[in-house]
């Protein structure tokens, strides 16, 4: 693709985003101002005639580029995915709207700026221009798949990786590369590449010459950077000097579930792995949800809580709840509350009954604990004790979904680091051990659950497994 049909795409993404946001507030203000009165059209037509509150308009207008371009949504973005860009869209959206709030507040009152309008500009400008960029990028892989918008890609190294990222790009003509080659050493595997008949371009020590002398758009390296630094460091001083935008694939390190990041403290670049898939929006939405539910039904059954209590009480000496510390998020311990289900020096005996442990693992249960309560027995298989820990969801130690929580003699018997990972997350009431069999599962079974939990995540995930609770609980499989 030529550099002028580049920038002409370019200067039309940013055209495309400046027209939506003029939409999207003549549209806010038309359904917040006309929608209350026909009388408010003249009104309306005098703000916005104002010279002054057009000079604001251009002013937010600069501001919504300047944003826009701050959060990446002017650079290529091929290698994103709509989600992304949609979420980018939805973060720069909620800055350049708040921006708006900010200069009626701080600096000068605007008659159209009322709490309305902000709502429906931010949903409008929001959902305009995430739909524009949906447009373009279907429009845009149209056009690559017929082979029009395609950019040169050269792939750095030999190997499994560079091999797999090679079969992943031709895969999708949608993303419009054409790999024109690849650049490495003589090693003991090129034989192997060379028998893939794809060609080989240069050596590592002649890539910048070669970047001289060809068409290339997009570099992308997949050395292994302990025995490579050396023409790391030349490869990327190339492809900076000659202003070709450049790759690395992140399984560089050797993780198996953490995903990298690269992120910035000042001027200090930073590379970041998070494990699992939790982070984001959809996080304060699961907290938002586990806030809401979590009072309601506290709300709802403070009637039975009451009979409970009573009953506990009138059943057997000593409290109404059991509370004990255990381990939570990032392994700090918390104040675990549920009904009493016991007597009252149950953790006391607890010594004396290990021998007659029937789970394997570190964890400790026997199916007919005699240190259980009559009443205590029912509450167990109706998993009605579990239900104070809805406080626990409420001042934020749990979440109504996650791996259950341990106490700390169980955590201190892990003999395998990566069961500890189930605590980079949340503890929960409720998680796929629990509606998947619970103490009939084995141990090692039980966390890969948890780890499947962690690394598959998602809200919708969340509410399968709510909805699969009820069930389980009715059922009573599995509860001890």
């Amino acid at each position: 693709m030529s550099a002028g049909y580049r920038q002409a795409l370019s200067l039309s993404f940013k055209a495309a985003d400046l027209l939506v946001m003029v939409a999207s507030f003549v549209v806010a203000a038309a359904v917040v101002f006309l929608g209350s009165s026909w009388h408010s059209l003249p009104r309306l037509l005098t703000v916005r005639l104002k010279p002054g509150n057009l000079i604001l308009f251009l002013m937010l207008m600069a501001a919504w580029y300047v944003i826009f371009n701050a959060f990446g949504l002017y650079r290529s973005r091929r290698l994103s995915s709509v989600g992304e860009e949609t979420m980018d869209v939805v973060k720069a959206a909620s800055v350049g709207s708040m921006v708006v709030l900010g200069v009626d507040t701080l600096i000068i009152d605007i008659d159209l700026v009322t709490s309305p309008f902000l709502v429906a500009f931010w949903a409008l400008s929001t959902a305009f221009t995430s739909l524009a960029r949906i447009g373009l990028r279907l429009l845009l892989e149209y056009m690559r798949v017929r082979g029009r918008n395609l950019r040169n890609l050269v792939i750095v190294g030999t190997n499994r990786r560079a091999l797999r990222f090679a079969e992943l790009v031709e895969n999708k003509p949608t993303l419009g590369y054409q790999i024109k080659g690849f650049v490495d050493e003589e090693w003991r595997g090129v034989e192997t590449f060379r028998q893939t008949g794809r060609p080989l371009l240069a050596r590592l020590g002649e890539f910048g010459t070669y970047l001289r002398e060809h068409v290339v758009d997009e570099v992308v390296i997949a050395l292994p950077v302990s025995s490579h630094y050396a023409h790391f460091s030349h490869i990327l001083r190339a492809c900076e000097e000659q202003g070709v935008l450049v790759h690395m694939l992140p399984d560089f390190f050797d993780v198996s579930h953490a995903r990298m990041r690269l992120e910035f403290l000042e001027e200090q670049p930073v590379i970041t792995m998070r494990t699992g898939a939790m982070e984001g929006w959809p996080v304060l939405v699961k907290r938002s949800v586990d806030v809401a539910l979590s009072l309601a039904l506290l709300a709802i059954l403070a009637p039975l809580f009451a009979v409970v209590a009573v009953l506990i009480k009138l059943t057997s000496p000593g409290p109404v709840f059991f509370i004990q510390e255990r381990v939570g998020l990032h392994k700090r311990p918390f104040k675990f509350v549920k009904f009493r289900t016991m007597v009252q020096d149950a953790e006391k005996q607890q010594a004396s009954l290990e021998r007659l442990n029937q789970v394997s693992g570190p964890v400790f249960k026997i199916w007919k604990d005699p240190r259980m309560t009559t009443f205590g027995s029912l509450l167990r298989r109706t998993s009605v004790d579990e239900l104070p820990q809805l406080i626990n969801v409420l001042m934020g130690d749990m979440s109504l979904v996650g791996p259950r929580p341990l106490p700390l003699r169980d955590f201190r018997a892990f003999d395998a680091d990566w069961h500890r990972r189930r605590f980079s997350v949340r503890p929960g009431m409720t998680c796929l051990w629990q509606i998947g069999g619970r103490n009939s599962i084995p141990f090692e079974k039980w966390m890969e659950m948890d780890m499947q939990y962690i690394d598959q995540w998602s809200l919708w995930l969340d509410f399968k497994i709510l909805a699969g609770t009820v069930p389980a609980v009715m059922s009573g499989k599995g509860a001890a």
